[in-house]
C-alpha cells in the first residue's frame, strides 16, 4: 500500500487555470474520490498523479518519494480510463496481459498472475473471448484486470463506470469497493456522481474550478457541507439554500429565524428530509413528484422554494396550502460568501 500527497499542485495552459493550489493526503489502502461537476479539474488531477500530465507547480508525492518529474512507469501505479481501452484483436487473456509482456515478465509468472487475477474477477471462462464478445461489465472487469495483474499498489480511475447502464452500475460499485478492500490498494476514483462517491469512498474531494471546496468522509460532507456549493452538490435532493434579507427573514416572507439574529447568516441550508409537513411555517405546493417510496414536494416560501421529502403515500396536489416545520438543530447557516457558519 502506498500513500499519495500533493502539494501546492497547479496546472495553468496560458491564461486558463486547470488547477490552483491543490493540497491532498490519500493515506494508504484508502479509497478516495475526487468528485465535481465537468471542468472541475477532478481528471487533470489524475493525471497529473499518473503523470500522464506535468504540474506548471507543486509536488507529488507517492510513498513519500517525490515523483513530480518522473514518468508514469516509474510511479508504480495502474490506470483503468473510462473507455476500457482494450485491444479487439487480441483476446482477454492477452488484453490482462498484454502490460505484462511489454515489461518482459517470465511466462510462468505471467500465468500465475492472470490465473489469480481471473478467479478474482470471475473472467476464468471468458479469457478466449475477444471484447466484441463481452458484455459491458465484462469489459470493466477485463480493464480492471489488466490494472491488477500488474501487482502496483496504487491504481487510478477516471469515471470507469459511465458508460455502463444504472443497474450493473450498482452491481459494479459494490464489486469495486469490496475488491479494493480486499487487496488493500490505494485506489484513486474519478466521477461526477455523487452516488458513486458516496457509496465507496473513505475519503470525498470535493472540487470546484480548481480548487478543493471541502475533503472529508462522506457522511462529514454530508452532514456539514463546508460551502453552499458543497451543500448544493451533495443529497438527493439537494440541501434548500433559501436566501435570507438583512433581518433575518427568509426572503420574500415575513419568516423570521431566531438563529439569523445577528444578521450574519445570509444563506439557510434545510436538507429536504429534515423539513416536515404540519409545522408552522404557511407554504404553497408548486410542484409534486412522485418516487414510489417518496413524495418530493417543492413548496413555495416568499419568493423561495423549498423542497420536502414526504411520504410516497402523502395525499396532496399542486397549489395545496401546506405548513412546514423542522427542528432547529436540523439549520444550516451560511455567510454571505457562502462559507459555513459554526
Amino acid at each position: 500500500m502506498s500513500s499519495i500527497q500533493l502539494k501546492g499542485i497547479c496546472k495553468h495552459w496560458g491564461d486558463t487555470r486547470a488547477l490552483e493550489g491543490i493540497d491532498l493526503d490519500v493515506a494508504a489502502g484508502s479509497f478516495c474520490v475526487l468528485l465535481g461537476p465537468s471542468g472541475c479539474g477532478k481528471s487533470t488531477t489524475l493525471r497529473i498523479i499518473a503523470g500522464l500530465e506535468s504540474a506548471s507547480a507543486g509536488q507529488v508525492l507517492i510513498d513519500g518519494r517525490d515523483v513530480t518529474g518522473a514518468g508514469p512507469a516509474q510511479r508504480g501505479i495502474a490506470m483503468v480510463f473510462q473507455n476500457y481501452a482494450l485491444f479487439p484483436h487480441l483476446s482477454v487473456a492477452e488484453n490482462i496481459c498484454f502490460g505484462l509482456s511489454v515489461r518482459r515478465v517470465p511466462a510462468a509468472e505471467a500465468a500465475r498472475r492472470l490465473r489469480d487475477c481471473a478467479e478474482l474477477l470471475g473472467l476464468g471462462e471468458l479469457l478466449q473471448r475477444r471484447p466484441a464478445q463481452l458484455s459491458g461489465g465484462q469489459q470493466q472487469r477485463v480493464a480492471l484486470g489488466r490494472a491488477l495483474v500488474a501487482q502496483t499498489r496504487v491504481c487510478l480511475m477516471d469515471e470507469p463506470l459511465s458508460n455502463l447502464d444504472a443497474q450493473l452500475r450498482q452491481e459494479m460499485r459494490r464489486e469495486l469497493r469490496e475488491l479494493q478492500q480486499r487487496l488493500g490498494l490505494t485506489l484513486v476514483y474519478v466521477t461526477h456522481d455523487q452516488t458513486e462517491a458516496m457509496s465507496m469512498a473513505d475519503q470525498v474531494v470535493l472540487l470546484n474550478r480548481g480548487r478543493i471546496e471541502q475533503a472529508a468522509a462522506p457522511r462529514a460532507l454530508y452532514a456539514s457541507p463546508a460551502s453552499t456549493f458543497c451543500a448544493g452538490f451533495i443529497g438527493t435532493p439537494a440541501m434548500n439554500l433559501l436566501r435570507l434579507d438583512a433581518a433575518g427573514r427568509i426572503a420574500g416572507s415575513t419568516l423570521t429565524l431566531a438563529a439569523s439574529g445577528s444578521g450574519s447568516v445570509a444563506t439557510l441550508g434545510l436538507r429536504p428530509e429534515a423539513v416536515a409537513l404540519g409545522g408552522t411555517v404557511p407554504a404553497t405546493v408548486s410542484s409534486l413528484e412522485y418516487l414510489g417510496a417518496d413524495l418530493v414536494l417543492r413548496c413555495a416560501i416568499g419568493s423561495q422554494t423549498l423542497t420536502v421529502r414526504a411520504h410516497g403515500r402523502t395525499d396532496l396536489a399542486q397549489g395545496a396550502a401546506v405548513t412546514l416545520g423542522w427542528l432547529p438543530e436540523a439549520e444550516h447557516h451560511f455567510d454571505a460568501q457562502g462559507q459555513r457558519l459554526a
